[in-house]
């Protein structure tokens, strides 16, 4: 499909507005794993995605990882584009989790016609509230929520976007997910096995009581 078909404020823009754009868009492709954006002095521009699903997360000076949201089919990335936005004070990672389709916007022309065009500003303001609303609910879950109710919530959320409940994960992906060490994770999960909630195999976790694991994270 064509990009007009997957940007949202296509019909928005005027016609030079959709020439420019279009002139100046280059598709791209990210491999499973691939690091996308790296940090604040990395401005790549801005990222639509045709296919596949990115990961962004922050990275402590230990080297421990949280994710703080994903993007996939037709989302649009702006912390890629760090230099449009100078205020942003963290460096975000943006890495592949699938092979991965986008289209690349270079941030100028981005950044000239959004100036130009109220929708497309508006657009752009929304976008990055319900980033804000992401990063704003994953800080509550830190501090308001045990670790039990949060692993539980990520199996739950990663069964809902693969379409089954047998997970090709690892205890250390699960780890650098919600911001914590793999041997934590590994005893959970042992827990949760003991609790005949999940089932462990090398390199997955099958959930065999999806019903526990909703009741867990109400509790």
């Amino acid at each position: 499909m064509e990009f007009s078909a997957y940007f949202p404020m296509w019909d928005k823009l005027t016609a030079a507005q959709q020439k420019r754009l279009a002139d100046s868009i280059t598709p791209q492709t990210a491999p499973k794993g691939t690091i996308v954006h790296n940090g604040s002095l990395d401005c790549v521009g801005l990222l639509l995605i045709q296919s596949g699903q990115l990961r962004s997360y922050i990275l402590s000076d230990e080297g421990r990882e949280v994710t703080l949201y994903r993007l996939f089919d037709r989302d649009l990335c702006l912390f890629s584009a760090s230099c449009m936005m100078p205020s942003i004070q963290f460096d975000l990672v943006i890495e592949a989790e699938k092979d991965t389709g986008y289209w690349l916007i270079p941030t100028d022309v981005y950044k000239s016609i959004m100036e130009q065009s109220a929708p497309l500003a508006n657009y752009t303001n929304e976008i990055m509230a319900s980033r804000f609303s992401e990063v704003m609910w994953l800080i509550e879950q830190i501090m308001w929520k045990s670790l039990d109710k949060r692993v539980a919530s990520f199996l739950l959320e990663e069964a809902a976007i693969e379409g089954t409940n047998l997970l090709k994960l690892t205890h250390e992906t699960i780890a650098n997910h919600l911001g914590t060490h793999r041997e934590v994770i590994s005893r959970m999960l042992k827990y949760f096995q003991n609790e005949r909630m999940v089932r462990l195999t090398r390199g997955t976790v099958e959930i065999i009581a999806e019903d526990k694991l909703q009741e867990l994270q109400k509790v």
